[in-house]
């Protein structure tokens, strides 16, 4: 049974998940706590795995890393063994920010970022396909992304909803 949120806890969350650098007292005065209540209960949102951990979002354009692809991949055989050697390689992979085992055709869906087309053909060759794993690999080049976001939709938590009203 997933964790027992009230709409306190449904606010805590939102305003965590859009600010992680928010202080404690400045989450307390916006859901109306004071701090010790609201810190015991980012604590126990945290003890509980709600919270995994807090991180902070980079600009990949400043930073030179606007190439950005999605990768279907279908492995040669996915047997158990090749589908966690497969797994265990990806997770050392800097370039692959996702990976996700999918139904259909194929076996994972990547998202890849590097600096541009010849990094990603670099590690295309030297990372992916020289595991010997890999059949197949349709690669779709994104143009421009439409909306990103790291956000859980807490609309879908009844807690959040109640919340609201």
């Amino acid at each position: 049974m997933p964790e027992q949120l009230d709409a306190v806890d449904a606010k805590i969350l939102d305003l965590i998940q859009h600010d992680a650098g928010l202080s404690v007292a400045e989450i307390a005065e916006r859901v109306g706590l004071s701090s010790s209540p609201c810190w015991r209960r980012i604590k126990r949102l945290e003890d509980a795995g709600v919270i995994q951990r807090r991180v902070t979002i980079l600009d990949r354009e400043r930073l030179g890393l606007t190439f950005e692809v999605f990768c279907t991949v279908k492995l040669s055989l996915p047997t158990k063994d090749n589908l966690d050697a497969f797994e265990l390689a990806i997770a050392k992979m800097p370039e692959v920010v996702q990976c996700a085992t999918v139904t259909g055709a194929a076996d994972y869906e990547l998202r890849v970022i590097t600096r541009d087309m010849h990094a990603f053909d670099a590690f295309l060759r030297n990372d992916l396909l020289s595991l010997g794993l890999i059949s197949n690999i349709e690669s779709r080049i994104v143009i421009r992304s439409v909306k990103h976001t790291t956000a859980a939709p807490l609309g879908l938590v009844s807690a959040y909803v109640s919340a609201q009203r």
